[in-house]
């Protein structure tokens, strides 16, 4: 059977879409039929990630209320009113508590939490007129569950929190919001993979401890669930957090 996630011609804008997990979710999406937006900060990489794609490059800084503007602004010049928004961006600030202050708290929130709010209450009021809208931010296993650097667990969680709240508020117009919370993720250039690169030794030992499936996943695998959580049989799917990492996370919810 072939399911028709009803994409097709639906104008969707990426955050953090130059590699890596938001490269995969811009692909993905535009298989399936969609208008693309690619944000990220550098234009080269992100040019050409996009190009092959047919997809809109917008190069800014999202960290920044007028970045955050400037993408949804030439997205719906470009492209038309946005139905479908893929939060990625991310990073962390900080390892261990021994680094990790209130500098480092608010780093990480500013490039993982704050984006996020930003650009869905650019796009929500169009798409609670219209009835239809699917929002979804990509969070951690590190944000159902204590674990990795703190000020990134902390930012990680806080979105979650975000998306709870804010898919009961809006589940009435037609809006879906939701998570996807990968686990260890490796593609070349990411933090796995130069850590494997580093440490090879150390890098085996973690899989055979920590990934129950024996392997590192991959952004195709990521992108894929959010493609189906952007898509119109997703419809009665919202307020959750999808863990897309192969058992990993010992989370009871």
């Amino acid at each position: 059977m072939v399911v028709d996630l009803g994409l097709t011609g639906k104008v969707a804008l990426v955050t953090g879409a130059s590699r890596g997990i938001g490269l995969a979710i811009a692909q993905a999406l535009a298989a399936e039929g969609a208008r693309v937006a690619m944000v990220a900060r550098n234009r080269e990489p992100l040019e050409a990630a996009a190009s092959p794609l047919g997809a809109l490059p917008i190069s800014a800084d999202l960290t920044e209320l007028s970045g955050c503007e400037k993408a949804a602004a030439e997205t719906t010049a470009h492209l038309g009113p946005i139905e479908v928004l893929v939060n990625n961006l991310g990073g962390r600030a900080g390892s261990s508590w021994a680094d990790t202050g209130v500098e480092e708290l608010n780093a990480a929130i500013a490039t993982n939490l704050h984006p996020a709010v930003r650009l869905t209450k650019a796009v929500l009021p169009g798409m609670r007129e219209r009835g239809w809208g699917r929002i979804v931010v990509v969070s951690s296993v590190f944000g159902r569950e204590a674990g990795g650097a703190p000020a990134y667990n902390v930012a990680k969680a806080a979105e979650l929190s975000f998306v709870t709240s804010l898919a009961r508020e809006v589940a009435a117009d037609g809006v879906t919001v939701n998570a996807v919370a990968p686990g260890s993720v490796l593609f070349e250039g990411g933090s796995w993979w130069r850590r494997q690169q580093e440490n090879p030794d150390a890098i085996a030992d973690f899989v055979r401890r920590e990934l129950p499936l024996g392997r590192f996943g991959t952004t195709r695998e990521v992108a894929s669930v959010v493609a189906f959580l952007c898509s119109e049989p997703a419809g009665y799917v919202s307020g959750a957090a999808w863990a897309v990492d192969g058992a990993q996370s010992r989370s009871n919810i």
